[in-house]
């Protein structure tokens, strides 16, 4: 089975670190891991993930906008987006949403919930291309 593409991209190294070896260690992710948003567009032509991982509160370029110039991309507004975040604000929920963010996961993620919601979120990708 071919392995499904995250690009996850917070600025916290060690959840980075973390998450990416979990995710790894499953054995059915490849994980492309930026410590900024800055040069997201780049790296979502170059890698073409199944799904992206974005953390809403970051230095250099946030989460709301990284998703709102990846809606304007070709590639990247097919990708879906999942949104991580340590503050439970219910106006950054509003604003991934309305952004294009599929889902919204809290920190400390937990893992299961993650799992759940990127498959769920890859395989409704998977069917809207057949369709």
């Amino acid at each position: 089975m071919k392995k499904k593409k995250i690009l996850l991209i917070d600025d916290e190294k060690d959840f980075v670190y973390l998450l990416k070896s979990h995710l790894e260690h499953s054995g059915a992710y490849e994980v492309k891991t930026l410590l900024s948003a800055k040069d997201i567009l780049t790296h979502v032509h170059e890698f073409v993930p199944d799904v992206i991982l974005l953390d809403l509160i970051m230095p250099e370029l946030g989460g709301i906008e990284a998703c709102q110039m990846l809606d304007r991309d070709p590639i990247g507004m097919s990708i879906p987006i999942i949104a991580l975040s340590g503050l439970d604000k219910e106006v950054d929920k509003i604003q991934a949403y309305k952004c294009g963010i599929v889902d919204y996961i809290e920190k400390p993620v937990d893992f299961e919930v993650l799992v759940k919601a990127i498959e769920k979120s890859i395989k409704a990708k998977d069917e809207k291309d057949v369709s």
